[in-house]
């Protein structure tokens, strides 16, 4: 896993990346459908023996296919350059690389999920999906405040309305 995200690093790109997926798959359907329509006419030209076809109707059908085509790959891989892996596009399951306890993991989101809510090991996958531990959350802010005690040499300061005190 290159990049990693915590809980909470999640939940704020999740919009976007929701945003991403579903016009990925709008993009893949209109592809499908396009190819399907010229699937559907080669196979009507060859059951008739040949037939007159109106060619620039054709290209541009072609043309749209292959525009929806690329779409779909040019926001597949702005999904993937966030760091985010796409497990099945139909379905909408994207996994977020990941640690809990210095383990790596994914963190694991359906499309239609209100929020991130399971994790699984690489090796378990969808299948072995199993809910966050509640306190997650909790324990990156604390691992955040130990990192900020440790580096203001171990002292610890409070914030008040006034600024902070030892």
């Amino acid at each position: 896993m290159s990049k990693t995200f915590t809980l909470s690093e999640v939940q704020t790109v999740l919009p976007v990346v929701e945003a991403l997926l579903r016009r990925t798959q709008a993009a893949a359907t209109r592809a499908g459908e396009l190819e399907q329509e010229m699937q559907q006419l080669s196979h009507r030209i060859f059951l008739s023996g040949g037939m007159h076809v109106n060619v620039s109707v054709a290209a541009r059908r072609r043309a749209e296919r292959d525009k929806a085509v690329q779409e779909a790959k040019d926001t597949l891989a702005e999904i993937d350059s966030i760091g985010v892996v796409v497990k099945d596009l139909e379905q909408g399951l994207l996994d977020f690389p990941s640690l809990i306890d210095g383990k790596p993991v994914l963190l694991c989101w359906k499309l239609g999920e209100p929020a991130i809510a399971y994790w699984h090991t690489e090796e378990e996958g969808f299948a072995g999906r199993k809910p966050l531990d509640p306190q997650l959350g909790k324990t990156e802010r604390l691992i955040l405040l130990r990192s900020y005690f440790e580096l203001i040499g171990g002292r610890w300061l409070f914030l008040t309305s006034s600024g902070f005190f030892r």
